[in-house]
């Protein structure tokens, strides 16, 4: 399109919006790596839903979440807040009940709000502020709910079904369909003359990864894209830190995953893939109820993770960790009469950065939301003002009981130059040029050619989280079960860095 249409498309969309709040769907999948589109080139994953959204709106490439867990990223994405202000840092303790989430403001400008799904802050499924419909299940629910389909046990599977306005409903079939079904019934069953904000917020694509009977098997025989950074590295070239080679042998590492004896990430990522199927397809229904009753052009569409996921990257699984397949996550924005087809967002945007956005497009962003928000609207990027954006964001990571091989990091990420600081482990910092290294595989933290550089990122990174008040790290009480093992004959044990020896 071209780009002086821009603005004038924008004056329209504004002054529509201005006679009646734009409509708001927001949809979440779990865990859903920022590559994993068919539209971005996939050897062989087909998601019409995904590319209808990247064709018909905007794609973010450069979207990253603030902490890569669970939890944590939902309140992010809740509060505009990073973890160490919101303090949800792990996937067991309440919320606090004096945080604000920005669907309460909604409410205030009046929207019709409606959470389906997923909550997974605290181990609750009660209703939550700041929604006036609520259906959701407790922990990571189940993908069906007889259990069929999966391998293994994972931590707070629930089997209690839905809590849906404090009433409990069994689970009927498969979840990501049922989740769908239930936001579309609200959907017609509500009064059309009111705004709306509906949160869909899908288990999948979370492990234990258990595709519908209608997509086991698809691909199967499809051959396993290996990361370069998969197989161990004989003598450690890349000078990557200690706790990462030790990570290998690990629940999150490829040669112990999920502390099965026979792990096999290709299995694995083959069918973390057909169970992805059904949230595209599901896409596609929310799409085409728009289409039939009329309001696809002018209903914001908006599809993200709360994490991404690594399948073999450094040899590790699962996410926590400040790696690119961690933070990174598909971010897609559909809405026609505002967003030009075929837009690419090329900054870097961030889960906190989602409430203020939603809000400015909802005309209810409030005045203070520079002391509110630690993330930033980005509607002015998608009409093409990028002068001042950010050039990176925070990223940080709180060490787990449950998950002890991950320490607690903080990093400075989304620019060209990634840095990475451990804290409480005897080990090294991470440093990657990400133009000429985009799989990470040199970590130049000891290269004396950029020490100035480390020291001057090191000096942001600490700024920045005194801007935000980050200078306690947040101590909540050990909750949930404990996973610290390691597999007898299995990787062994790092060397120490050479670094630190001396004669």
């Amino acid at each position: 399109m071209c780009k002086f249409l821009l603005p004038i498309l924008l004056l329209v969309a504004a002054a529509s919006a201005a006679e009646r709040p734009r409509d708001i769907l927001f949809i979440l999948a779990d865990d859903h790596r920022h590559d994993a589109m068919g539209f971005l080139g996939h050897p062989w994953l087909e998601t019409p839903g995904f590319d209808r959204l990247a064709k018909g709106g905007a794609h973010f490439p450069k979207a990253m979440v603030t902490t890569s867990l669970c939890s944590p990223s939902r309140a992010s994405i809740l509060t505009g807040l990073y973890a160490h202000r919101h303090r949800v840092v792990d996937n067991y303790n309440p919320v606090s009940p004096d945080l604000v989430f920005f669907p309460q403001l909604l409410q205030e400008a009046g929207y019709e709000t409606a959470f389906f799904g997923k909550w997974h802050m605290g181990e609750t499924d009660e209703p939550q502020r700041g929604f006036d419909h609520w259906a959701a299940f407790k922990g990571q629910g189940t993908y069906w709910p007889d259990g069929r389909g999966t391998s293994r046990v994972v931590p707070q599977t629930a089997y209690d079904g839905y809590n849906i306005n404090g009433t409990r409903k069994p689970q009927q079939g498969y979840i990501t369909d049922e989740l769908t079904d239930m936001a579309l019934e609200w959907l017609d069953s509500r009064d059309p003359d009111k705004p709306f904000f509906l949160y869909l917020s899908h288990k999948a694509v979370h492990s234990d990864f258990v595709p519908h009977d209608r997509h086991r098997g698809r691909y199967e025989e499809k051959p396993f894209p290996a990361p370069p950074t998969l197989a161990p590295p004989a003598g450690n070239p890349g000078d990557w830190p200690r706790w990462v080679l030790d990570q290998r042998n690990s629940r999150h590492g490829t040669g112990y995953g999920y502390n099965l004896p026979d792990f096999d990430v290709a299995f694995y990522y083959r069918r973390y893939m057909e169970a992805l199927l059904a949230v595209d397809e599901n896409v596609s229904r929310v799409l085409d109820w728009l289409e039939r009753e009329g309001r696809l052009d002018d209903t914001l569409v908006v599809y993200m993770a709360d994490n991404g996921f690594q399948f073999g990257e450094h040899g590790l699984i699962d996410k926590r960790t400040a790696h690119e397949a961690s933070i990174r996550v598909p971010l897609l924005m559909h809405c026609p009469g505002m967003i030009p087809g075929g837009t690419v967002v090329e900054q870097t945007v961030a889960n906190i950065d989602i409430a203020p956005t939603l809000l400015e497009i909802a005309g209810a962003l409030p005045a203070d939301a520079g002391r509110r928000f630690d993330g930033r609207s980005f509607l002015p990027l998608l009409q093409g003002k990028t002068d001042g954006w950010r050039e990176e964001i925070l990223y940080e990571y709180y060490w787990e009981q449950n998950y002890p091989q991950t320490p607690t990091m903080h990093g400075l990420v989304g620019g060209r130059w990634k840095y990475v600081r451990p804290h409480g482990i005897w080990d090294l910092g991470e440093l990657y040029d990400l133009a000429g290294d985009p799989h990470e595989e040199r970590n130049l933290f000891l290269d004396p050619t950029h020490q100035d550089r480390i020291r001057e990122m090191n000096e942001r990174l600490f700024d920045l989280l005194e801007e935000t008040e980050g200078e306690n790290l947040p101590l909540l009480r050990d909750r949930g079960e404990v996973f610290p093992w390691r597999k007898k004959g299995g990787p062994a044990e790092a060397p120490f860095p050479p670094h630190f020896l001396r004669d």
